[in-house]
């Protein structure tokens, strides 16, 4: 992945000035740690008349993937051709954005200590990037950099020179100059532009997103032919973040309008006084939803499995229709903890004499969960390796079998709308595994085929109608007649 950055000058602005706005010696050739990989920063040509500067960034293939959990997300398109294999060492994206905030952050702020003079000064800037993802082509390409006063020159790069009737990639061979243009403007464009035009992201998109581009974004998006698309394909299409990011932009656009402070515009409602009402965490969506699904089942003896820290035992309790529920953990310490959360110590008889808690694993069968009404897994699946599924399956669906199962786990498509959740990561880090609403409606439906129970699947959470809810949740009913009729 390469970029130059050239400049010309005379004898009295010599074009070598562009090492003091870089921060970098222009006789030296540095390297640069980065998450994803190394960057080099060197120049092959600096003297008085011309000097150009060269960002290299080598991405660490291997890195990339597991920062992604081996999934092959990020929002690299390609990385879904092979996760070791694909453009996104070679191919501008916001991998370079990235490094170039990083590695020339103070050239990007217009800051230059040792020579203050130099920032706000423009200069001749001729900008090269051989390989530019442009999904929309050169005509994008040319919409996004010409408003910003860049002489464009985006030339399609073939798919095979040697077989031309293919036709073009979607990359293109971009040069950008300006005759008059500060450095912090050019890289403020490049920084926002690049991503934009590959139209995807390597981390998760959180809020702190909106801001970033704003400051990027200062003097000259809001007054953008194509601010539109720009923010939606910098927020990777978050409705909700590129709604705020508009409404930001049209308030400083406004304020510019009417030479006003923002602040002075956005003043209708005073900030103390802004109530907003606070959404239902989802784990109390969850037990609410399990509660409902146990009383529609009419279980009253009912077993949590994997119960943690009896936050769903500690909720059934409060209700007289379950007579009995016990909660059973591999953890000793964590059944300590539920233990204190549920003042066994100091509940009354009859009280006490509803609930029990059992260390046990649900790797092996165990006789003391036979015969009751209904069991629990509510977020513990993901918690065990892939190979020992097969286990649990048979302890719970085949020997301790439950008139009624139900199952919650993670919805990994939903993952998406996390905005604190870093691209390709997993909820939590014991997560062994998270899946898709058809993985998980697989497995539940041959498990279901495999010890004679009917399967139901209820979403728990907002179910978004692109990437379904953030929890899924199977019923499992038993419908072997005679076992049904026994239970």
């Amino acid at each position: 992945m390469f970029l130059t950055i050239t400049t010309t000058g005379t004898p009295e602005r010599p074009a070598t000035d562009l090492g003091f706005l870089l921060h970098k010696h222009p006789e030296k050739a540095q390297t640069f740690s980065t998450s994803y990989g190394t960057a080099h920063v060197l120049y092959p040509e600096a003297d008085a008349q011309r000097c150009t500067a060269a960002l290299l960034l080598e991405v660490d293939a291997v890195a990339l993937v597991r920062r992604g959990k081996g999934k092959g997300r990020g929002g690299a398109p390609d990385a879904a051709l092979a996760q070791y294999v694909n453009d996104r060492p070679y191919a501008a994206s916001s991998l370079l954005a990235v490094a170039l905030s990083s590695v020339f952050s103070s050239a990007m702020k217009g800051v230059c200590n040792a020579r203050p003079e130099l920032p706000a000064a423009p200069r001749p800037l001729r900008i090269e990037v051989p390989a530019l993802p442009a999904r929309g082509g050169p005509a994008l390409v040319r919409q996004l950099f010409e408003p910003l006063g860049w002489t464009v020159t985006a030339e399609p790069v073939p798919l095979d020179t040697e077989f031309p009737q293919w036709g073009d990639s979607r990359y293109v061979r971009l040069e950008l100059e300006s005759a008059d243009r500060t450095l912090a403007e050019a890289l403020r464009h490049l920084y926002v532009l690049l991503p934009v035009l590959d139209d995807a992201k390597h981390y998760w998109v959180a809020p702190d997103e909106v801001d970033k581009l704003l400051r990027a974004g200062e003097g000259w998006l809001p007054g953008h032919p194509e601010q539109r698309l720009i923010t939606s394909r910098y927020l990777s299409r978050r409705w909700a973040l590129t709604r705020q990011a508009t409404e930001r932009l049209e308030l400083v656009r406004l304020a510019e309008a009417d030479d006003s402070a923002v602040e002075e515009i956005d003043n209708a409602v005073e900030a103390e006084t802004e109530t907003e009402e606070r959404p239902t965490p989802l784990a109390v969506q969850r037990r609410e939803a399990i509660t409902a699904a146990l009383k529609a089942s009419g279980a009253a003896r009912v077993l949590d499995l994997g119960c943690g820290q009896g936050q769903l035992v500690q909720a059934l309790l409060k209700d007289p229709a379950f007579t009995e529920i016990v909660g059973l953990d591999v953890s000793m310490r964590a059944l300590t903890i539920a233990s204190r959360r549920l003042k066994l110590d100091r509940m009354g008889e009859r009280q006490a004499a509803r609930v029990k808690l059992l260390q046990g694993s649900l790797a092996y069968t165990d006789n003391r969960l036979k015969g009751y009404d209904a069991a629990v897994l509510s977020e513990v699946i993901e918690h065990l390796d892939l190979p020992r599924l097969p286990a649990l399956e048979y302890a719970v669906f085949g020997a301790a079998r439950p008139r009624t199962v139900l199952v919650t786990t993670p919805n990994v498509e939903y993952n998406v709308r996390w905005e604190s959740l870093p691209a390709g990561h997993v909820r939590h880090g014991d997560h062994r595994f998270e899946w898709t609403r058809a993985e998980f409606r697989a497995w539940a439906e041959a498990v279901a085929q495999r010890h004679g129970y009917g399967a139901e699947f209820i979403p728990v959470g907002p179910d978004d109608p692109e990437v379904g809810p953030p929890t899924q949740m199977a019923v499992f009913t038993l419908t072997t007649p005679k076992e049904a009729k026994a239970a």
